[in-house]
C-alpha cells in the first residue's frame, strides 16, 4: 500500500480495502465496529497492542477533513510495520510502543461520502442535504442529518448552541449546527462509547487545516497537557494556539478533557483551503510522523 507516492480520496470503500488490507497483512491488528453512522456506514476501530491505557487517535470528523482519515492510517500502518520488523519508527523502535494505540480512521463517513460524492451518498437523506447545500455557501462537514460532529458533544454545549444561534445558525446546515441535543448523533455516541469503555491515556482529534495544535478547554488543564503540548508542536512545527469563538466549546477534545481530566489534543494538519489537496500529503506525513510517534510512546 502506497500511500505517499499514490495517495487516495478516502471513499469509504477506500477505507475498508485498507483496514482489511493491513489486517491481512498484520494479523495482530484488531479491527472492531465502533458503531454505525446515520446511514449505516460502520465506524471501525483499529487496535495496535494491548494495554489498559491507550492512546485513542481520531479522525474524519468533518466531512471536507477527509485527508485525515488516510493520515489516521498510514499510521497505523507504520505503526504495524515497525513493531513486526523491529526497526526505527522516527526516533523510536516499534517495539518500544508497547500500550495500545486505538485509531478511529473515520468518525463521520456519511459526511466523507457526501463531500466527496455529493447528495446522493446520503441515502434517505440526501433531498435534505441537497436543500442545505442549495441554501448555503458552505462546503459538506457534517454529518447527513446536518449536524456537526466537532459541535455535538457534550461540553458547554450549550454555550456553543447560543453562540451558534447569534451567528444564524439555527438548524441543520452544511456545517456548525451542534444538534438538538449533546450526543444526538451515532457518530458521536460511537466516539463517546469507545472512549467510556476503554479511558484512553490521552485523546487526538486530527482535523485540517491550519498546522495548528488546540491543547486546553477553558480553565481545565490535566496533568502534562502544556509539557505535552509544548512537545507536539516542537516535534511537528505546528503552533499552540487557544479556543476561541464557535471553537471553544462542544467538540470532541473539549469534551474529552472535561470528562476525564486527561490531555486531549485538536491537530490542524496542513494549510490552505478544505479539501486539502493529495499533493500535500507528504509534507503532512513528514510533519505529523513525529507527533503521533512521541504521543504513542508517551
Amino acid at each position: 500500500m502506497d500511500y505517499i507516492t499514490k495517495p487516495q480520496p478516502m471513499t469509504t470503500e477506500n477505507q475498508r480495502k485498507l483496514i482489511f488490507s493491513l489486517q491481512t497483512a498484520y494479523p495482530a491488528l484488531q479491527v472492531r465496529t465502533a458503531g454505525r453512522s446515520l446511514c449505516g456506514r460502520p465506524i471501525y476501530a483499529l487496535e495496535i497492542g494491548r494495554s489498559a491505557d491507550p492512546l485513542l487517535i481520531a479522525a474524519g470528523v468533518h466531512g471536507q477533513e477527509w485527508l485525515t482519515c488516510l493520515l489516521a492510517l498510514r499510521f497505523a500502518e507504520a505503526l504495524l510495520q515497525a513493531q513486526a520488523e523491529n526497526r526505527l519508527l522516527w526516533l523510536a523502535e516499534g517495539r518500544s510502543v508497547t500500550r495500545s494505540v486505538i485509531l478511529v480512521p473515520c468518525v463521520n463517513p456519511d459526511g466523507v461520502e457526501i463531500a466527496l460524492r455529493g447528495p446522493t451518498a446520503a441515502g434517505d437523506y440526501a433531498t435534505l442535504v441537497a436543500s442545505l447545500l442549495a441554501d448555503s455557501d458552505d462546503d459538506w462537514n457534517a454529518n447527513a442529518r446536518g449536524v456537526d460532529i466537532n459541535h455535538n458533544f457534550d461540553a458547554d454545549w450549550e454555550k456553543l448552541r447560543q453562540l451558534e444561534i447569534a451567528s444564524g445558525i439555527t438548524g441543520p446546515a452544511p456545517r456548525r449546527y451542534g444538534g438538538e441535543a449533546p450526543e444526538s448523533e451515532p457518530e458521536t455516541q460511537a466516539l463517546t462509547a469507545l472512549c467510556r469503555a476503554r479511558l484512553p491515556r490521552m485523546a487526538i482529534a486530527l482535523h485540517s487545516q491550519g498546522r495548528e495544535i488546540y491543547w486546553r478547554y477553558g480553565e481545565t488543564l490535566p496533568p502534562d497537557s502544556r509539557a505535552l503540548a509544548e512537545l507536539f508542536s516542537t516535534a511537528s512545527g505546528y503552533r499552540l494556539i487557544d479556543n476561541a469563538g464557535l471553537a471553544s466549546y462542544g467538540g470532541f477534545k473539549d469534551w474529552f478533557i472535561a470528562a476525564f481530566n486527561k490531555p486531549g489534543f485538536t491537530v490542524e494538519i496542513g494549510e490552505g483551503k478544505n479539501p486539502l489537496p493529495l499533493t500535500d500529503f507528504p509534507q503532512i506525513w513528514a510533519d505529523t510522523l513525529p507527533l503521533l510517534t512521541l504521543a504513542a510512546l508517551l
